[in-house]
């Protein structure tokens, strides 16, 4: 279970944080949550697609990663092999919290990557914040601000119908069947069905840019196939 704490330069003046990757660090993971100012640099990388929220009354983006729970096809042992990483793992250990209108850093202290012996210091010597943990703050600001975008994008897709499950199968080189299911997708032919007024409102809105995205990202399916069949090689 996570320890989270405030982040601050009394009882944290010596911790550091490990940056590699690796299982150990909790990066074998499915998927991770994104968001749409995200999806142009996730895109690049990894199939966008939808999941249901753990409460199960609503939708998240997320980037695929496997086609399996526990699976990453992009960690590569200390490795992670891709141009571009999305926040929600680089930013780890570090959330960010809310009081009021103030947003402050916390940090899970029981991450292993949270260290006193190796990794990046998160304080300088006299208390002040290192270049890490400002690059860290940077980064975290970003997440709090792009998953504000996020209610307003699912709010347009369900009210016009575009969410689809979908289900994947795959047989690899090696002839075993893989299978990828309970996720959601844009539904093209919906898409391409809406009326101009309909379809004016969401470019306004900013939202098909961000449906566009999505399909892109779709192409990247065949390449996480080919990482799939290496593994297996």
């Amino acid at each position: 279970m996570p320890n989270i704490v405030l982040l601050n330069n009394v009882d944290h003046k010596d911790l550091r944080v490990i940056t590699r990757h690796g299982a150990q660090f909790g990066d074998r993971q499915m998927w991770a949550t994104t968001f749409p100012s995200e999806f142009r640099d996730v895109q690049a990388c990894y199939p966008i697609v939808f999941r249901k929220t753990t409460d199960g009354l609503g939708f998240e983006p997320v980037a695929l990663f496997g086609f399996q729970e526990e699976e990453n096809l992009f960690l590569d042992g200390a490795r992670w092999d891709a141009p571009y990483v999305p926040l929600m793992i680089e930013r780890q250990p570090f959330l960010i919290g809310v009081n009021g209108s103030e947003l402050m850093v916390h940090i899970d202290a029981d991450s292993p990557r949270v260290s006193r012996d190796e990794g990046e210091p998160v304080f300088l010597p006299l208390g002040g914040n290192s270049e890490f943990l400002e690059r860290a703050s940077s980064m975290l600001l970003s997440i709090h601000q792009g998953l504000q975008g996020t209610p307003a994008l699912l709010s347009a897709l369900l009210q016009h119908e575009l969410l689809e499950s979908f289900v994947l199968d795959v047989e690899l080189n090696d002839g075993s069947q893989n299978r990828l299911v309970g996720f959601y997708t844009i539904n093209e032919d919906k898409l391409a069905a809406l009326g101009a007024d309909a379809v004016a409102a969401l470019h306004r809105a900013g939202h098909l840019h961000s449906i566009y995205m999505v399909l892109a990202s779709l192409s990247n399916f065949r390449m996480l196939i080919d990482r799939k069949n290496a593994a297996h090689a």
